[in-house]
């Protein structure tokens, strides 16, 4: 894991530009009332990767630079548009614990290293708004790039915004950049105009199945949730909020994505591949787990009376849950550094990479079987559904119930992986789905929240406090669980 104390972060929102320079006047642009000439700056960046360019092929970049008012290691992660979040740690010789760390989904046991140098002469411009607070900053880049005796040179603008900056300065300034012959950098960043300008290869990328088919829409799903599983390690380990509850959906997704299509993709080479992402599914839940059943037991408990909150309640369920929390935060870092977690991303990087396991099958219309992906997975639903309401009252339903609920999840899934193909058809049915899930997910945290509601009174007793109010919140979870049955009992499976 990560030491916090070591780094730092900040959202970096940039756009490129080539094509003539000098710059046209920017001053009255938008909210730009004047600008600055801050001083220039020589920035010298090395760049590092493992040999098969792992960082370059997810769009994040590792460079160690000096020059400038932030020397040291950056790590570059992408958020999605022109934005990124940019981790710094101090200058050192060596690249910081801190940051392999937030790199091991990636590199996993693979070396990094150096590979390439680049050199930057910056000229700088200040966009200040009516009060002279900086709205963003204009670089014009003179970049020289050495790799392996190969050089490549060239000359890029970069539009940055500033802290808290409104998105739409970057529109303004565009829109005048653009009046001035100038275009969109062709480039995603220095780093890949680098290795394609000294001829190195292109970032690896996985083989695709023919778009329309079943294999191309199934692996085409499979390989989102990948990435987004992958995408989400350094969060997780940097202990960020939602970033486990999200990391778990992707896993799960995923896992589904591999039962569902067993008539596309070879059950013999996913099984053991689903069997390690309900593994990791599982270690992720345990903090999400923790998280909604605090929040549940503190909704109960704020919609009890005064008079019927008997002894140190909330501090007793605040107490509980720290020593959750602290168990669980645990155990998510054990499993994020174990062997298996590595082993189980290089199984994905085969499978859903350079070896799909497609069946002769992967070639029908993704149309066609996508439609009998969703009916065999709808009926199993509606069979579970209709077992459990005919169950007696008790254990045995609520385990049913269960069954049922991740039936659910499991044709919702389905209906997502479908869009391609199906497009509202397969939303409309994804919503009906869906809401089967969320029904049957309030019924089994209904079941959960009981059985801790039992416990935690056996631990109050113990210590010599009421137990009354733990009945109290017992009794109403039992009236909202029934509620839950009978809406179960009224929903549209098919």
């Amino acid at each position: 894991m990560t030491t916090k104390q070591e780094i730092s972060s900040t959202k970096e929102t940039e756009r490129k530009y080539e094509g003539p320079v000098p710059l046209p006047e920017l001053a009255g642009t938008g909210p730009v009332h004047t600008t600055r000439d801050p001083g220039g700056l020589l920035l010298d960046a090395v760049y590092y990767d493992t040999a098969d360019r792992r960082l370059a092929a997810g769009g994040v970049t590792l460079r160690r630079r000096t020059g400038g008012a932030d020397d040291g290691w950056h790590l570059k992660l992408p958020l999605g548009g022109s934005s990124r979040e940019e981790i710094r740690a101090p200058l050192t010789d060596q690249l910081p614990d801190s940051l392999l760390a937030l790199l091991r989904a990636r590199i996993r046991r693979e070396p990094i290293g150096p590979i390439v140098s680049l050199h930057t002469d910056r000229r700088r411009r200040l966009l200040l708004d009516v009060e002279g607070t900086a709205l963003g900053e204009v670089a014009v880049d003179m970049v020289t790039a050495r790799r392996d005796g190969r050089t490549a040179e060239w000359t890029e603008i970069e539009v940055e915004l500033a802290d808290g900056a409104d998105p739409a300065v970057l529109d303004a300034v565009e829109e005048r950049l653009a009046a001035a012959g100038l275009r969109p950098s062709g480039g995603a960043s220095k780093l890949a105009r680098a290795l394609a300008e000294t001829a190195e290869a292109t970032a690896w990328a996985a083989p695709d199945a023919a778009g329309g088919t079943a294999g191309g829409d199934v692996l085409a799903y499979a390989r989102r949730q990948w990435e987004i599983l992958v995408g989400l390690d350094p969060a997780v380990r940097r202990e960020r909020p939602g970033s486990v509850h999200r990391m778990r959906v992707a896993t799960r997704r995923l896992r589904s994505c591999l039962r569902s299509h067993g008539k596309t993709l070879d059950r013999a080479a996913t099984k053991p591949l689903a069997e390690e992402l309900r593994w990791l599914a599982g270690e992720l839940g345990v903090d999400r787990d923790r998280e909604v059943l605090a929040e549940r037991l503190g909704t109960r408990l704020a919609e009890l009376p005064p008079e019927l909150v008997r002894g140190p309640v909330p501090l007793r369920l605040a107490r509980r849950d720290g020593i959750a929390r602290q168990a669980s935060g645990a155990g998510v870092t054990a499993a994020l550094d174990s062997p298996r977690y590595l082993s189980l991303l290089d199984t994905l990087d085969l499978l859903l990479g350079t070896s799909p396991p497609l069946t002769d099958a992967a070639g029908r219309p993704a149309a066609k079987a996508m439609t009998k992906t969703l009916r065999r997975e709808g009926d199993r639903l509606a069979r579970r559904l209709d077992a459990a309401l005919a169950a007696e009252p008790g254990p045995g339903r609520d385990a049913a119930l269960h069954r049922a609920r991740k039936a659910a999840k499991r044709a919702r899934y389905a209906a997502e992986a479908a869009r391609p193909a199906l497009g509202k058809k397969a939303r409309r049915t994804g919503k009906r789905f869906k809401r089967v899930q969320q029904v049957l997910g309030d019924h089994h945290d209904s079941v959960v929240a009981r059985a801790a509601l039992r416990q935690v009174a056996a631990e109050a007793e113990a210590a010599g406090e009421p137990s009354f109010t733990y009945g109290a919140l017992h009794g109403r979870e039992t009236g909202l669980a029934a509620a839950g049955e009978r809406a179960a009992g009224r929903l549209r499976v098919r």
